[in-house]
């Protein structure tokens, strides 16, 4: 009896949506018994799930404690959260738990470059993999952007493998062993999720387990990890005399990338602005330098590399006043990051800042030293809007708008030459939008529409 019972358990896929979809996909064609359970009655991506896996077991509805006390192995979407009680019952009984990152780095041979941190992960992982392809390397970039790492099993094995990972895909993996992790900068994020900053940054610091080497922030002490003697450390910096191997030089002529204190290339040679994007450009080429890629490799992509869309995108120049969406800035940190990175390049208050959305329980008074510093007006919306405004406390001008149209045409009306008007929200945007990406869009499209 007892035979037979172990002989009907099968793998449980814990959430659908993009990467609930890749898992499915992965074991249905390994020919696998699997069950798929989702708490929403009509989940992102079921139709295609019927399609591709036709006959496949579903649970819709509330998590059955029978089914997942009963799996074989739990295979949890990184949008699921482990502490649900339901779920904790199982993983107390034994059942064992794992995520679509883990499964992936145990069925490939080839090294992975892992890069994680509360921001700019997409931004240098984008670039880390361009230099790759410049490096004439066969690489591929997956993870937390693009496409979901189990759906590379389905094309032919790549070289190399660039992932963007989040605290929450990492929640899950334990089997990385990467041959080049990075934790690039930690700030208050999802603190929706996780109970302390301590409990998040332990799910971040989870990229450096069994890595080979390792890509250290000098200027963030909370990402410095403890790593055993026999892990080669590389560090980057924006200070210029610290210790760090890539950091920033001051010279007569201006700034400098630099490796070991001599100039690689000069800073207004990058098509990316801001201070921020300078330490996002350190971190790619110590990540690069540490996976073997040539240093005329890297600086000839840093010189072509524009950006990616949401994050700190130039959008325009009306009347000259330049114009930037960041609404990839989802969190206090990506914003003053933002904020400072433009802000060191135009000087004390010259950028008006719209800001607003879902804030995912975050502390906002960080805020206020980078706007009182560098924004002279802050237009706030959305649904934490009032928190904002509190948080900030006087110390910068602040209006308060029902919609981010309104708040783009009181910009434009505030906004003088030589200022430069920038969406980082702070926050999500589920409260007025989709997703950051149609958020952006509104952005650009209501900037394209101004007269």
């Amino acid at each position: 009896m007892q035979t037979e019972q172990v002989a009907q358990k099968m793998k449980v896929v814990i959430g659908l949506g993009k990467t609930g979809l890749s898992c499915a996909r992965y074991l249905a064609s390994r020919n696998e018994k699997f069950k798929v359970l989702d708490t929403r009655k009509n989940p992102p991506g079921l139709q295609q799930l019927k399609a591709e896996c036709p006959g496949v077991e579903l649970e819709l509805g509330e998590f059955n404690a029978q089914t997942l006390n009963n799996a074989a192995q739990l295979i949890v979407s990184p949008g699921v959260d482990q502490k649900i009680p339901v779920i904790q019952n199982a993983i107390r009984q034994g059942v064992p738990v794992t995520g679509d990152v883990d499964i992936f780095a145990r069925s490939i041979a080839a090294p992975i470059i892992a890069i994680t941190g509360s921001n700019a992960k997409s931004t240098v992982t984008t670039l880390v993999g361009e230099m790759a392809k410049t490096e004439g390397i066969d690489v591929a970039v997956a993870g937390n952007i693009g496409l979901p790492v189990l759906d590379l099993l389905q094309q032919p094995a790549s070289s190399l493998y660039v992932l963007e990972l989040s605290s929450f895909q990492l929640e899950t993996t334990t089997k990385l062993a990467a041959e080049v992790a990075t934790l690039l900068n930690l700030s208050l994020d999802h603190m929706d999720r996780y109970s302390t900053m301590e409990e998040y940054r332990e799910a971040k610091l989870r990229i450096f387990q069994g890595c080979q080497q390792a890509v250290i922030n000098n200027d963030d002490l909370l990402c410095q990890p403890e790593l055993p003697a026999n892990v080669r450390q590389w560090h980057f910096s924006l200070v210029e005399n610290s210790a760090a191997e890539f950091s920033l030089l001051n010279l007569d002529d201006g700034q400098y990338l630099g490796f070991n204190k001599q100039p690689l290339m000069s800073v207004r040679e990058m098509k990316i602005a801001g201070k921020h994007n300078v330490a996002n450009a350190l971190a790619a080429l110590a990540v690069g330098h540490a996976a073997g890629f040539s240093i005329d490799a890297m600086t000839t992509t840093l010189k072509s590399f524009s950006g990616l869309p949401h994050r700190c995108q130039w959008v325009a120049d009306r009347n000259g006043v330049d114009w930037y969406n960041d609404s990839k800035g989802t969190n206090v940190g990506a914003c003053i990051a933002a904020v400072n990175g433009l802000g060191g390049d135009l000087g004390k208050g010259k950028i008006i800042l719209l800001a607003g959305g879902q804030g995912k329980g975050a502390d906002f008074s960080p805020l206020a030293y980078p706007l009182s510093t560098y924004v002279k007006l802050a237009i706030l919306f959305g649904e934490d809007a009032a928190l904002i405004d509190q948080a900030v406390n006087g110390s910068v001008m602040t209006i308060t708008v029902s919609s981010l149209e309104e708040a783009v045409s009181i910009a434009d009306k505030k906004a003088d030459k030589g200022d430069a008007v920038l969406l980082s929200p702070a926050c999500a945007s589920f409260d007025m939008f989709n997703n950051y990406e149609e958020r952006g869009e509104a952005f650009v499209h209501h900037v394209g529409e101004l007269h």
